[in-house]
């Protein structure tokens, strides 16, 4: 086992532990910023699930490209950052 898969599983139980975690919040807050926060959280889920599933070989690592770079390796890393940022958006934006 390399040292890239070994910090590749042990991101993915921290991640799963809180994505069991958010879901426990999902059911209980109907709160907007709460449910982005929730939703960024399952989003980082499945860019570690993704990531796994390709160094297994159990995904291809193909699919639609724009200049060279596969739009999935592009698109999960970065989405749960929007959706926390639009947490932090709907945060900032309440009336106090």
């Amino acid at each position: 086992m390399n040292a890239a898969l070994v910090l590749l599983s042990t991101r993915f139980a921290f991640v799963a532990v809180s994505t069991f975690l958010a879901i426990v919040v999902w059911s209980r807050v109907r709160d907007a910023a709460w449910m982005l926060m929730v939703v960024g959280i399952v989003a980082g889920y499945a860019d570690i699930l993704y990531s796994m599933l390709v160094e297994f070989g159990l995904a291809p690592d193909i699919g639609p490209r724009v200049a060279g770079v596969n739009i999935l390796a592009l698109v999960f890393p970065n989405l749960p950052w929007l959706f926390f940022s639009l947490a932090f958006l709907v945060m900032a934006r309440r009336k106090g």
